[in-house]
């Protein structure tokens, strides 16, 4: 047996070591299944300008990614795609949201939303701060 060192490795091997934690965890886990979910905005010319992502997983919804474009921001348009996003996970039966934020991202926007903060990762990556929130649904 001989551990290799890999500096640049394959998607192929990330994906696979992924999958095999899934599939530990799935056997394990009192829930049996994960569901996607996101909402987006178009423009015109078909071109996503806003959009969130999030996932339901037992009484959980862990909200992965929101973004607004630039030229939406201010506008209101963040605050109605979290606002369906837990719309969704509520009518999935989720009871809480989990989500995580950077010092320089949107800690203010979602405290504003009713999300605290349950613990802050100091030092990330190196002298930011990683926010760890949560939401009664």
């Amino acid at each position: 047996m001989k551990i290799e060192i890999l500096e640049k490795p394959e998607q192929a091997l990330l994906d696979f070591l992924d999958k095999k934690i899934d599939d530990f965890n799935w056997a394990h886990w009192e829930v049996s299944e994960r569901k996607s979910l996101a909402v987006q905005i178009k423009n015109e010319q078909g071109e996503v300008i806003a959009g969130a992502a999030a996932r339901s997983f037992g009484d959980w919804l862990l909200l992965d990614t929101l973004w607004v474009s630039e030229q939406l921001r201010g506008q209101n348009v963040g605050s109605q795609l979290l606002g369906e996003i837990e719309a969704i996970g509520k009518k999935r039966g989720c009871k809480q949201c989990l989500l995580d934020t950077l010092n320089f991202q949107a800690m203010p926007f979602y405290q504003k939303h009713g999300y605290e903060t349950q613990w802050q990762q100091q030092g990330y990556p190196k002298t930011g701060c990683k926010y760890f929130m949560v939401k009664q649904l």
